[in-house]
């Protein structure tokens, strides 16, 4: 771990917690000394004593907003990209990614409809399944009952590799795993290049890249930004990802605390141009597992959908944006 990983990841991170837990403590001191009718020391003026109510008051309501609401409150993100490489045919892409399957159901009844209602040709999924392989049976049944007109394809992340790496995660899915593997989806005489990169890739990660067209519309699915960099000469015209979960819990004008990202806060959530190809880091769906508390804050669940247009005169040079989508404008 770098210096500067650890100043940009995790010390930011560390002064909020401690901040807010001082809040609490500061606030339990002048509840006990209420209770045994003691004066508090002199340090608590009146002044004071009311900001740190306040304070308290806007923590505990962000606390009940970030565990009860905020996980709940599904966001579907819409961006349209013309690209020349086709000429009279669309594509929708749906992206879905942390799925972070737990012991308790939380998103996971919802997806299907929400998702099957976008009417997608393709939906894909950017890895981490599971916080519990106690959930694998629940979210088998929501993959499964996803639709998807020319298919249903997943790759796995660095989670899925460290706690599922035996389980069948989409057997019986309809959702086709690539490890390094691409893929042709043809719709009406025309088609899109797909390629997916398990996390735990190696040497043979870019010869599955190699593999792609320079002429068809490519889509690369991995599970982090980490590829960002390697991409240079391959023919990818969109990057998808997810890991960050926007930060999970998000700060107004700094953003994503946390990112577990080698690239810090440079691709922390949304959508980006860099070099030749765009790269969506989406914030996904469920919550980081093991100790991390269960929370989003500023950072919602979120449903990708892309739709992939013929290129026309009247299309922008930069991608276009609906007005519905929830996420930010494209940055280099």
């Amino acid at each position: 771990m770098t210096i500067q990983y650890f100043l940009v990841c995790y010390l930011p991170a560390a002064l909020f917690a401690l901040i807010a837990a001082s809040i609490f403590i500061l606030e339990g001191f002048l509840l006990v000394c209420k209770i045994r009718r003691h004066r508090p020391p002199k340090l608590f003026t009146p002044k004071r004593i009311a900001v740190l109510h306040l304070l308290a008051v806007v923590e505990l309501a962000c606390l009940v907003w970030g565990y009860f609401f905020e996980p709940y409150r599904l966001q579907i993100s819409r961006i349209t990209i013309p690209t020349p490489k086709l000429t009279a045919v669309s594509f929708r892409i749906v992206q879905i990614s942390d799925l972070h399957c737990d012991k308790k159901a939380r998103l996971e009844p919802r997806l299907p409809e929400e998702i099957n209602r976008l009417q997608p040709d393709l939906i894909v999924f950017t890895g981490d399944a599971l916080n519990h392989p106690s959930a694998l049976p629940r979210l088998q049944q929501t993959l499964r009952a996803m639709q998807a007109a020319l298919g249903k394809f997943a790759v796995r992340g660095n989670v899925d590799n460290r706690l599922a790496k035996d389980l069948p995660l989409f057997e019986n899915t309809g959702f086709v795993e690539l490890s390094l593997d691409s893929a042709v989806i043809e719709k009406n005489g025309e088609s899109i290049g797909l390629c997916g990169i398990d996390d735990a890739y190696g040497p043979r990660s870019r010869q599955a890249l190699q593999s792609l067209q320079p002429d068809r519309f490519n889509i690369l699915l991995f599970h982090k930004t980490d590829l960002a960099d390697y991409l240079q000469s391959i023919p990818v015209d969109l990057y998808l990802c997810g890991h960050t979960h926007g930060g999970q819990i998000a700060l107004p004008f700094y953003g994503a605390l946390i990112t577990q990202s080698r690239h810090l806060k440079k691709y922390e959530a949304g959508l980006y141009r860099k070099d030749h190809f765009l790269i969506y880091v989406n914030r996904g769906i469920g919550m980081t597992g093991g100790w991390a508390p269960r929370v989003r804050f500023l950072a919602p669940p979120e449903i990708a959908v892309f739709d992939i247009v013929p290129q026309t005169p009247e299309s922008p040079d930069n991608t276009e944006k609906s007005p519905l989508t929830q996420t930010p404008g494209v940055r280099n």
